[in-house]
Order: C-alpha cells, then sequence, then structure tokens
C-alpha cells in the first residue's frame, strides 16, 4: 500500500478550527429548524396554489402501483395542506453561510454539555450499536445532537404538509421531495403512525435523528426490542438507526475522517473544492509541495478523497476529507454540516474519555 510522509506542514502554521472554543448561543436551532419561521402554517389571507391535474393524476397512479387504491390516495392528498412557512425556510438554509458564522451555532458549550449527558445516559446502548454496526460511538452521539439537540428540537411542521408542499410547489427539488410525499404514506402504514401529528422539519425529516420517510422505511430498526422501529420517541431505536445508517453507507470504524492542511501558497489550491459530487480525487491529486497534511502520518495516497475548503472572516482553512467524511455527507451532502458533526464528535470523544 502506497504511504505518504511527505508534503508535511511546519509545526505552529496552521490555526486549527477543530480547536476553536464552543460558544453557547441563546437558542440552540438546528439544521432541521434553524431557519424555520414561528408559524408552522400559511397564513390565512394566502390562498394555496392548486397541483396541475396532469401532477395529480401521475402521482395517484404511481401510488396505485405500489398497491393503494386510488381513494386511499385521494383521502392522503385531501390531509395535505400548503404551507408558505416550508417554501421560506427552503430557500435560506444555514449551509448556505460561511463556516466562520455557521460553526458557533452548532458547536456549543451547551450543546457538548448535553451530548455528554445523553452518551452517559445511554452508554450501554450506544455502545452496543458501535460494536454491531462498526460505527464510532461518538458520531452516533454527534448526529442526534446536531440534528436535534438530543431529541428537544424535532420540528413543528406537520410531515404531511412539508412534504406536500415540496413535492408539488417547490420545482427546484418537486420530484425528490413528491417521492418523499409517497415514501410518507406507505411509511404511515407500515409503522402505524398517526398522520395527523406527525411532526417534523421543513423538509419532511422526523425523530431524533431526522429521517426522511425514505431513509425511515430503509434504515430505522428496533433497537429497544419493542416490536416495532420508533424513531419519534425511542431514543434507542435511534441510536440503532444512525448506526445503520452510516455502517449502510460504508463507515470504517476508528479510520480517520478529516486531516487538516496547510497551504502555503497565497494562490488558492491547484484541486478543486468539493461540492457534493462523488469522489473522482485520490489524496495524491490533492497534496502538492504546498497544500500540505498539517501533522506527519502514514497516509495511502491512493485512497479517494475530497478537498474541504472552511470560509474564515479573512481567509480560507483547508482539509482533506476521507471516506468518513463523505460518508457523513450521506446524512447531509453539506460539507459545513459534515465538518460540525466532525469536530463536534471529536469534542465528544476527548470529553468522554477524560471523564472516565
Amino acid at each position: 500500500m502506497p504511504t505518504l510522509r511527505a508534503f508535511l506542514a511546519p509545526l505552529g502554521l496552521l490555526c486549527l478550527s477543530s480547536c476553536l472554543v464552543a460558544c453557547t448561543t441563546a437558542n440552540e436551532p438546528t439544521p432541521a429548524q434553524a431557519p424555520a419561521p414561528s408559524t408552522p402554517v400559511a397564513p390565512a389571507a394566502e390562498i394555496a396554489p392548486t397541483i396541475p391535474a396532469e401532477l395529480k393524476e401521475e402521482f395517484i397512479q404511481t401510488q396505485v402501483k405500489q398497491g393503494f387504491t386510488r381513494a386511499e390516495v385521494l383521502a392522503f392528498l385531501d390531509k395535505a395542506t400548503y404551507n408558505q412557512g416550508v417554501i421560506d425556510a427552503m430557500t435560506r438554509p444555514w449551509e448556505a453561510k460561511p463556516w466562520h458564522v455557521y460553526y458557533p451555532i452548532f458547536l456549543t458549550e451547551k450543546r457538548l454539555d448535553a451530548g455528554l449527558a445523553f452518551w452517559k445516559k445511554h452508554e450501554k446502548t450506544i455502545a452496543k450499536a458501535a460494536a454491531k454496526y462498526q460505527v464510532d460511538p461518538q458520531i452516533i452521539v454527534a448526529i442526534i445532537g446536531i440534528e436535534t439537540f438530543y431529541g428537544q428540537y424535532t420540528g413543528n411542521y406537520p410531515v404531511i404538509d412539508a412534504l406536500y408542499t415540496l413535492g408539488f410547489h417547490y420545482p427546484p427539488r418537486a420530484t425528490f421531495f413528491r417521492k418523499e410525499f409517497g415514501e410518507l404514506m406507505k411509511l404511515v402504514k407500515e409503522e402505524h403512525l398517526d398522520i395527523d401529528t406527525l411532526k417534523g422539519s421543513y423538509a419532511g425529516a422526523m425523530g431524533y435523528g431526522q429521517f426522511i420517510p425514505s431513509s425511515y422505511r430503509h434504515y430505522a430498526v428496533d433497537f429497544d426490542g419493542s416490536g416495532n422501529r420508533d424513531l419519534l420517541q425511542s431514543p434507542e431505536d435511534a441510536i440503532g438507526s444512525v448506526a445503520n445508517y452510516f455502517h449502510e453507507h460504508g463507515w470504517q470504524a476508528n479510520a480517520p475522517v478529516a486531516l487538516p492542511l496547510v497551504n502555503n501558497s497565497k494562490a488558492a489550491p491547484k484541486a478543486k473544492v468539493w461540492a457534493g459530487e462523488k469522489l473522482n480525487y485520490k489524496v495524491a491529486d490533492i497534496l502538492t509541495p504546498t497544500l500540505a497534511l498539517a501533522d506527519a502520518r502514514d497516509l495511502d495516497v491512493s485512497q479517494k478523497a475530497l478537498l474541504i475548503e472552511l470560509e474564515q472572516a479573512d481567509h480560507s482553512d483547508y482539509w482533506l476529507g476521507l471516506n468518513n467524511f463523505y460518508v457523513i455527507t450521506r446524512y447531509n451532502r453539506s460539507p459545513l454540516y459534515s465538518m460540525a458533526v466532525y469536530q463536534f464528535s471529536q469534542q465528544l470523544k476527548e470529553q468522554h474519555a477524560s471523564k472516565k
């Protein structure tokens, strides 16, 4: 296996963003909730747009092919209401902010304390999930903390309204969300959920780990042995399901996630900063004599990797993302989100170990 100790940065040249002190905010917004308006329903005076007849019929036929009757599909559609607040929230995500504005929202002392308490309370369950699915425990704890502050902020939008609104009235991603609207119909039937009280994020994600309907159906597990997969009320099921999600997406236990780099040139790196595409680069394509690892280590330069740019107030920090970083992006495609999860997981790991 080819390895690398070259291209190493001298000590002291890098200001690691992972060393920044977390600061507590007045509120603890999450990716699901931060941009959400306080009222999750459309104003009374607003006239909800209608669905084009051909689009409605296409959805009905798709669901009928999945085993539902036409009457069942029409009844499901009739329960859904257009929500302008969903559209508003979707168009101003936190991930659009620069890193130096983004990370203080999520890397806080308050969230860290809550994460350590959650880990202590569910120590056995987390250890069991980590061992069964070969996923590092701190990642499981970090995801649930970033997503919902350990179940405290799971979203106030009716899930059926959120997915209906995005699926039929948000052209940029309507096809995707219309599919999720159909998946919701299946999920409600399979898991016996109450659609009238089912709440979640503006994107239709639910429970401790904020699973959209398709992810709930495919990756949720009954980890508490109750006989059903309850991601809304059971932290044990949520822990197991998050671990299973990462396992199914290729997480490698105890492997590095992301490595800080030093750019010894005033010019931007030659490699393209990752923007959501499949992994095309290898480590050897990213590292150069002027873009170097911050710390010496053996590294397989033939493995796939990506280049991460974190925009600070007056400069950019660069990181080398490896397979596990890419796996985090399967949960949320934003590299800022994934870096926040990774850095939070490292804080959790260090503090959890120090308290043993």
